[in-house]
């Protein structure tokens, strides 16, 4: 169970590495991205940061690693901001949930277009 400060943090930590990102990072490999989630582990050491790209899968492939690559930027820009004792070290990831949910969606409209057929 998460307790209310830590999703505060978490919460506090995703728009703050959203900013950073938009404003400060200037690699262009990091394109479009979006920060959809952030989960710190419960002693603050660490935060996987989850993130979605626009654009085909090699653009998502190109745009984490450059994340990764700019991860101690985005951690020493963070501690500027946030007056906690430790910055967690950040490890950035594909959110699969939206791609999970459109393949979902996917095989919901075949098996729709299949009845259909089946019904004519």
């Amino acid at each position: 169970m998460v307790s209310v400060k830590q999703k505060r943090l978490e919460g506090i930590i995703r728009k703050n590495i959203s900013e950073i990102i938009q404003f400060g990072v200037k690699d262009p490999d990091v394109g479009f991205v979006t920060i959809t989630d952030v989960q710190v582990s419960n002693d603050h050491s660490y935060a996987k940061v989850f993130v979605t790209f626009l654009g085909q899968n090699p653009r998502m492939q190109a745009g984490l690693r450059a994340l990764n690559r700019a991860a101690g930027f985005i951690r020493s820009e963070l501690s500027k901001r946030m007056t906690i004792r430790r910055v967690p070290e950040l490890s950035f990831v594909i959110d699969e949930t939206e791609m999970n949910g459109r393949h979902i969606d996917e095989i919901i409209a075949r098996i729709h277009r299949e009845e259909k057929k089946e019904t004519e």
